[in-house]
């Protein structure tokens, strides 16, 4: 993309906020920063108590503290963001190189949120199935989870009600709210890591995600949910 004859990739996307929620994300975080570059005007890390060296980590970002719970830390930052554009994105997920054109055309468009393309780091077949499903269920049914990334506009999140401060399936509970015709996917990927499946086993990871969808579905509450999905039992 270029604008009179100058190329603008690598120039700052003017009103984009980053905003990433980080707990015990050392090992991840670097790569996240690194491969948005200069292109944000403000990149915040809004960290959840960690107990390693996170904060460290998050290099030249302005750093955040908040409880931990992905859906406070987002709401956190989105409350700290200066620019109206919010781009919402996981500490274990890297941005294609073509994220900032793709950011730049879906930038014209306010009226919707915008995801990235699921791509796990992981070359083996079930990595390629995983991507097919998920893809899938982001067109068909309007689901982008929160590893996809989210562009949203403040002024589309506060006519939805804003981020909760939810502990777990905070990214479900904004895409119920937009609902399908308010989400557009982006043409570039979202590369994440896909050592959780690696670790649980590619069916009992998916099938414990898709247990929790199913229970939030039916009305349990977010921090059960929570407790499910990280193996933690209660007391």
């Amino acid at each position: 993309m270029r604008i009179e004859g100058l190329p603008i990739e690598g120039l700052p996307i003017v009103g984009l906020s980053v905003i990433i929620p980080a707990l015990n994300a050392a090992a991840s975080l670097p790569a996240t920063l690194a491969a948005l570059g200069d292109a944000p005007a403000e990149v915040l890390v809004v960290d959840g108590c960690s107990t390693d060296a996170t904060v460290q980590a998050a290099g030249t970002a302005r750093i955040l503290h908040a409880p931990r719970g992905r859906g406070g830390q987002l709401a956190a930052g989105i409350a700290a963001a200066e620019g109206p554009w919010l781009l919402l994105l996981h500490a274990d997920t890297r941005l294609a190189p073509d994220w900032e054109i793709a950011v730049r055309a879906a930038m014209a468009d306010p009226g919707r949120a915008h995801h990235f393309r699921f791509v796990l780091d992981d070359p083996s077949p079930q990595a390629r199935r995983l991507e097919r499903a998920v893809a899938w269920r982001s067109r068909a049914l309007g689901l982008p989870y929160g590893d996809q990334g989210l562009l949203i506009h403040k002024g589309l999140l506060a006519a939805v009600g804003g981020m909760k401060a939810l502990p777990l399936m905070e990214d479900v509970d904004l895409a119920r709210r937009l609902g399908r015709a308010r989400l557009a996917a982006m043409p570039a990927a979202a590369i994440t890591s896909a050592v959780r499946w690696q670790r649980d086993g590619w069916w009992r990871r998916s099938a414990r995600n898709l247990t929790c969808l199913g229970l939030f579905y039916l009305g349990v509450p977010p921090g059960i949910i929570a407790r499910i999905y990280t193996g933690r039992r209660q007391g």
